[in-house]
């Protein structure tokens, strides 16, 4: 019998998408090869404590993953390499003892000490395999403002925009909203510079509104971005690979109300989700060539959803966002566009757990001393 790969499925996090994680954790669960893996899931609190598994057999018999992520033994990795990849037990927690190897963490985090490349520098250092793009990567993808400074350094089109920091606009607020209102016609949208699932992002018609949009948006990162509204279509598009990567059929966002808000995406399900979008075959290429280009603009690696907008009028295509750990929850994106490309939702878990296994590999040929 073939040796099964034991995959941790990291979920939960210390961040405002914490509940988004455990539905897409839930999803990639449910579609592994029971032949192929022993998953082995790995909670992490609202306040950072890492628990794992239950009693022997309770996941397999339907244990929730809060579960798991409030009742689990606590565990750490072991931040070093030579333990080969291991869990260790937290002193004091009862358990003893190496709690078994991992071939391979799937992070299924979203924001925050998860997305933004602090888990995945923890991971480097242990010496864990793991799914997605490096700490490089992560820590750009997170950043709007970083990414899209890289984005206009490759000459790719993006929406005009600048940025407010939080200790600028306290003391000077009335400074900070002229300054906006000089350079951008309303409407205008504002997001936290770091986070994903449009947490905290407002749409603002006046500065009454915008007042609002920017105290909510400071409330969850010191930077905030202040983007020129366009009016027209929400395009994404799934990117797949490492030094060689490929894109997926393009989809398409409709939303109910004004834009694809966090309520919208998670918890009303009144979007419409066309998948293949309906796009002029130039237009498909363009997004895949485009998508393609911002992945390796942000020295991304493994997966990522590549977000864009359609003018409405001008037929424009300018590059909204990238999202290293796209969402792989029921009525997510990534795989959809996936499977629309003829990638199943399991074998599409294959292949980001290959990409990580192979980006390991390649890490490993690399020189870390002087001596031969």
């Amino acid at each position: 019998m073939a040796h099964k790969l034991r995959v941790g499925i990291l979920f939960g996090g210390r961040s405002a998408e914490h509940e988004v994680s455990l539905q897409s954790a839930q999803n990639i669960i449910s579609a592994v090869d029971p032949h192929k893996y022993e998953i082995v899931p790995i909670g992490i609190t609202k306040e950072g404590q890492w628990r794992m598994g239950l009693p022997p057999g309770a996941f397999s018999k339907g244990a929730a993953l809060e579960a798991i992520r409030d009742r689990g033994r606590e565990v750490l990795p072991a931040a070093s390499p030579q333990r080969g990849a291991q869990l260790v037990p937290v002193p004091g927690s009862g358990a003893k003892g190496s709690l078994g190897r991992l071939d391979v963490i799937f992070p299924v985090l979203h924001g925050t000490f998860g997305e933004d490349g602090t888990m995945q520098g923890l991971l480097e250092l242990a010496g864990i395999p793991y799914v997605g793009a490096g700490v490089l990567g992560s820590a750009v993808g997170m950043d709007k403002e970083v990414m899209k400074r890289l984005f206009r350094e490759r000459g790719l089109p993006i929406v005009p925009y600048l940025v407010v920091h939080r200790p600028d606009f306290e003391a000077a607020p009335r400074r900070s909203f002229q300054t906006i209102e000089k350079n951008f016609r309303y409407p205008v949208f504002v997001k936290p510079a770091n986070l994903g699932s449009s947490v905290g992002i407002s749409k603002a018609r006046n500065r009454k509104e915008l007042i609002t949009a920017v105290e909510t948006a400071a409330a969850y990162d010191r930077k905030v971005l202040v983007e020129r509204a366009i009016r027209g279509r929400e395009i994404e598009c799934a990117v797949l690979g490492n030094d060689n990567p490929s894109a997926s059929v393009p989809g398409e966002i409709v939303p109910a109300g004004e834009f694809y808000d966090y309520t919208a995406k998670y918890l009303e399900d009144t979007a419409r989700l066309i998948v293949p979008a309906p796009l002029r075959s130039a237009q498909v290429k363009q997004v895949q060539r485009l998508a393609v280009a911002a992945f390796q603009a942000t020295e991304c690696s493994g997966m990522a959803r590549v977000d864009f907008f359609l003018a409405k009028g001008s037929g424009k295509i300018y590059l909204n966002e990238l999202n290293t750990i796209p969402g792989f929850t029921s009525i997510s994106m990534y795989p959809k566009m996936w499977e629309a490309s003829g990638l199943s939702y399991s074998r599409l878990i294959d292949r980001l757990i290959e990409l990580a296994l192979e980006r390991h590999r390649e890490k490993a040929r690399t020189r870390y001393s002087l001596q031969r």
